[in-house]
């Protein structure tokens, strides 16, 4: 069992955190900035709704484009694939997935994906059970699916609370603008700053996140 998640009351077929509250007390707690920047989203938190499949063929889609344009060719994607299953995606084939707007190269990735599930060569039943590592070194076999996506699932499906994801351009954004006054940042950097959230680093990445966008990602 997976003890990160609990039904969101508000919304029962919603999934938060179990940790969140306790995360949030800590952080602010040990942490200047975040004791600033926490306060100002009052009960926002990281949710998540969609099955594993679903949540890695939005983050596929969702790759090196804007959120704006992402979500045209998602809405685009869910008409053609309405249950977002592995088979119904393969059914709907190259040219079917090109006419959502897909590049061809996107629509190569999605279809993997779902080849992947559907030869059950992937284990998404066993990985609320594995450790972070271990899930990333399964999903990176997929074409298409790097460190950033497989980290940004641990994030938004697993709800893994200690995800520092250093390939993420809004992280270092964030990190620069609230720790170093806009100054750049490595990877390095960013590193140090966080070793202060541990074991909530993916909580002080969310409310970075969210400084530069008020409006929660949704996967």
């Amino acid at each position: 069992m997976n003890t990160n998640r609990k039904a969101s009351e508000a919304d029962p077929g919603m999934i938060v955190p179990a940790y969140w509250e306790e995360a949030k007390a800590e952080l602010m707690k040990r942490d200047r900035i975040m004791r600033k920047i926490i306060p100002q989203f009052g009960d926002l938190q990281l949710t998540v709704r969609g099955d594993a499949f679903t949540t890695l063929a939005r983050s596929v889609i969702g790759q090196q484009i804007s959120t704006k344009a992402a979500n045209a060719v998602w809405q685009r994607f869910l008409e053609a694939c309405p249950r977002c299953t592995p088979g119904q995606v393969m059914r709907t084939g190259p040219e079917g997935l090109a006419a959502c707007g897909l590049s061809k190269r996107k629509a190569e990735y999605i279809l993997d994906l779902a080849a992947h599930f559907k030869a059950k060569t992937v284990h998404p039943d066993k990985w609320a059970e594995m450790e972070d590592e271990a899930v990333i070194a399964e999903m990176i076999q997929i074409r298409g699916i790097g460190r950033w996506t497989a980290e940004m699932f641990l994030i938004f499906n697993l709800l893994r609370p200690n995800v520092l994801p250093l390939d993420d351009l809004g992280l270092l954004k964030g990190i620069s603008i609230s720790y170093f006054s806009g100054e750049p940042v490595s990877r390095s950097d960013a590193r140090e700053v966080a070793a202060n959230w541990e074991p909530w680093r993916t909580v002080a990445t969310w409310y970075l996140w969210r400084s530069l966008d008020p409006l929660p990602s949704d996967y």
